[in-house]
């Protein structure tokens, strides 16, 4: 049942996700507003148990928060991919247009290639296969 759930939700969201892709500044207000609701809702609930006191208070007080939060950040390698994006880094060293920057014909042309590359490696894959069972023949 948890796996039928998840699949409904993964095609679910593969769909909302195609649609939303070719209005840009649709999907950034709604992607926006629902991320700030959502650190909304975790500062909030952060704020609660801090006001509780205890451990809790201590562990959401403010500059103990960032200490942890930073290690996690860094040890789990999503503090510069929160920050500014892995997509902007590696578009950077390869001296690229951002992706937001490209127009649906160049995503579309690099998609292309992108599989006529993937061709390529299974006909390469193919022979290699092949050439590997020629000499185990012999």
């Amino acid at each position: 049942m948890f796996t039928s759930l998840v699949q409904f939700f993964d095609r679910l969201e593969d769909r909302v996700r195609v649609r939303l892709s070719h209005r840009s500044i649709v999907y950034a207000l709604i992607g926006g507003a629902m991320v700030i609701l959502f650190w909304r809702g975790i500062w909030h609930s952060a704020d609660i148990l801090m006001v509780k006191g205890g451990f809790w208070g201590w562990f959401f007080y403010e500059p103990i928060t960032i200490i942890w939060t930073s290690i996690i950040l860094l040890l789990t390698g999503l503090f510069v991919s929160s920050f500014i994006g892995e997509r902007i880094v590696i578009s950077g060293l390869k001296k690229e247009k951002k992706i937001t920057d490209k127009t649906e014909g160049e995503v579309q042309d690099e998609e292309a290639k992108i599989k006529k590359l993937d061709l390529k490696l299974d006909l390469i894959m193919k022979e290699i296969s092949t050439l590997k069972d020629e000499l185990a023949k012999k």
